[in-house]
């Protein structure tokens, strides 16, 4: 079984630093999802994993050795610009692609087939890429880095331009891969997506790595947040209370931000509004992943 590990890695152009000490790790059947601004450094570290960007400093270690030439070539990569001839027809470019992965004519043909037929684009074997609608030629595109049975799979936004059944389609198929044991790292502005597949996320910024974990992990960081809905509350109601960081006024009543998650302090501030007020509701907010992003990045 595969692990990915990247360490340090610095990358600079220049006098701009583009990868300053970037390190994940992406284990054994699991799918990391690499989330950032455009520009923040994600494309450049799939690259540096690829060999195609040689870092400054730092390693990527693949089961805890320096990738090679060998162990790149059983990297299944998908970039996010198309990396497809346009003019080949899909069936000859992904059995071509496949005996370059040292598949044998017979076994290229029957990957080729067999992973267009999974991806809903059998149909289109015979067609030239550019023929096809941009949604297709991304399942052409994930057809590619699967055709050889990777044992490793990077993705750069694999779920861009898709419809929503090829989400589902594409979304399917890394859970497989994930199935066999086939670490997944693949970068996505679909934060809602990102959340409901991955096991962990990456959020890069700056060319930093500034936050690494599950989406229950990076909610531990975040700050303490209640709804509390009720009758109308006084202005400026609550800043005063023991515990009270903020107080912010929301559609149906009030937001406030805790000094801790301990219940007592929770319990203080509903005993309070149940006082000042007919309280109809007092919820912890759970914040999702793009609430959490904000939060990290400081949006």
């Amino acid at each position: 079984m595969t692990t990915l590990a990247v360490r340090g890695l610095h990358v600079r152009y220049g006098e701009r630093t583009v990868l300053d000490d970037v390190s994940f790790e992406v284990g054994p059947g699991e799918i990391l999802g690499f989330v950032g601004a455009n520009g923040a450094g994600k494309t450049t570290t799939m690259r540096a994993v690829l060999g195609m960007v040689v870092p400054d400093a730092g390693d990527v270690l693949v089961d805890g050795a320096p990738i090679d030439a060998a162990r790149r070539r059983r990297i299944g990569y998908m970039p996010e610009e198309r990396g497809l001839y346009p003019r080949m027809r899909v069936g000859d470019q992904l059995a071509h692609l496949a005996r370059l992965h040292g598949l044998d004519r017979t076994a290229a043909r029957a990957a080729a087939l067999r992973w267009t037929t999974r991806l809903g684009v059998a149909d289109r074997l015979g067609d030239p890429v550019e023929r096809l609608s941009l949604g297709n030629q991304q399942r052409v595109q994930l057809a590619a880095a699967l055709v050889h049975d990777p044992d490793l799979l990077v993705l750069d936004e694999p779920f861009s331009g898709l419809d929503p059944v090829a989400v589902g389609v594409m979304a399917a198929v890394l859970r497989e891969a994930a199935a066999r044991s086939v670490p997944v790292l693949f970068s996505s502005h679909q934060l809602d997506l990102v959340q409901r597949l991955c096991d962990r996320v990456g959020i890069i910024a700056g060319g930093r790595m500034v936050a690494v974990g599950t989406v229950d992990e990076l909610r531990a960081d975040a700050p303490v947040r209640y709804r509390l809905v009720s009758s109308p509350l006084p202005d400026g109601w609550g800043r005063d209370l023991p515990g009270v960081v903020d107080v912010v006024r929301c559609p149906l009543g009030i937001e406030l931000e805790l000094a801790d998650d301990a219940p007592e302090t929770a319990a203080t501030v509903l005993r309070a509004g149940v006082a000042a007020a007919t309280v109809t509701e007092f919820t912890r907010i759970r914040p999702d992943l793009t609430d959490l992003y904000r939060e990290v990045i400081g949006a």
